[in-house]
């Protein structure tokens, strides 16, 4: 019998299209022959099933059910595709798990921490990854400029602690531009991560659960057009993704060394991408996504094909880890 899998996408975050987009690729791309796909679509206002024509059937939250043509779906699994909140900070994860129903991503502790950057980082550090850096502020705390300079140096970055995508982040030069770009961090989130700038070549690592076994993919060597890699670079064509990254075998063993342990030390599963930055020889890890972009273009299923796994076996995968069945595929 084929297995309903439900595919949540969208969100209630800035970052909900390019879900829907990640979302509809993995819909295309998972095998029909194998598994019955339904696209939901998650809004702050409505969980909507999505059908080929286009019509929405409401989603029961009750039990994350779905009536179609008089007949009741119920989902043998979920395959996460929502970035941000509720699909990435643990709170669909807990649902799911309230209601017994397995997904693709990580649990909801997982979720929630790596979704919150300081406390992510302030977790790791004991295990010898190192991070920039930093000064941590909340919504409404008086600031004095000349302290977090004191502390971070110039140029820093500003971030919201709770966003992706490059949502709320600024890179400050000049003391004078830090209250506007603390303003506008604040817009994504009520807690903001303000770091030292780490001048070095920056990484991206996906790390992965695949056939039973931790897999960390080839790494990606970030070359940005822009300042930085802001949204513009992510999305708009403004960077180079290198894969495999020009890493020494001396950085490129730190970097492996150092995604895998973070992510076995959290106990994680399914699909991570971990930012690194290196000073020299070692590597500063920046974030940790449990639910990154799964689009064609996107980080993650380019190192999978760099891998030799294409994106059919990546979703297929996950699918099969969710459910806690043996595959060969």
């Amino acid at each position: 019998m084929k297995k309903n899998i439900a595919i949540i996408m969208g969100g209630y975050s800035s970052e909900y299209k390019i879900s829907l987009k990640s979302g509809s690729v993995v819909y295309d791309y998972l095998d029909k022959e194998k598994f019955n796909a339904f696209p939901i679509h998650i809004y702050k206002d409505r969980w909507v099933y999505v059908d080929s024509n286009q019509k929405e059937h409401k989603i029961n939250k009750d039990n994350f059910t779905v009536k179609v043509a008089n007949e009741t779906v119920a989902f043998h699994c979920v395959f996460n595709a929502i970035h941000g909140t509720p699909g990435e900070d643990g709170l669909m994860q807990a649902y799911f798990e309230l209601l017994g129903i397995p997904q693709t991503s990580c649990n909801y502790y997982q979720a929630a921490l790596t979704f919150n950057k300081r406390d992510l980082l302030s977790v790791l550090k004991p295990y010898g990854i190192k991070s920039a850096p930093s000064f941590y502020m909340n919504l409404g705390d008086i600031f004095d400029a000349d302290q977090i300079i004191e502390t971070v140096g110039l140029p820093c970055f500003v971030k919201a602690n709770k966003a992706g995508s490059s949502f709320g982040i600024s890179k400050v030069y000049k003391k004078e531009d830090l209250p506007k770009a603390i303003e506008n961090a604040f817009k994504e989130d009520d807690e903001i991560l303000i770091e030292s700038f780490l001048e070095g070549t920056e990484v991206s690592v996906g790390v992965i659960t695949y056939k039973g076994k931790t897999k960390v993919l080839p790494i990606t060597e970030i070359v940005t057009d822009n300042d930085f890699f802001d949204y513009e670079a992510k999305y708009q064509g403004k960077s180079q993704e290198i894969t495999p990254a020009r890493l020494t075998a001396v950085q490129q063993q730190k970097v492996i060394e150092s995604a895998k342990k973070a992510y076995e030390v959290l106990k994680m599963k399914g699909f991570s991408r971990s930012e690194f930055i290196f000073l020299d020889d070692e590597p500063f890890m920046l974030e940790m996504n449990t639910t990154p972009g799964l689009t064609k273009e996107s980080i993650l299923p380019q190192q999978a094909n760099k891998a030799g796994i294409s994106l059919s076996q990546l979703f297929e995968s996950a699918v099969w880890e969710a459910l806690g069945e043996d595959y060969d595929i």
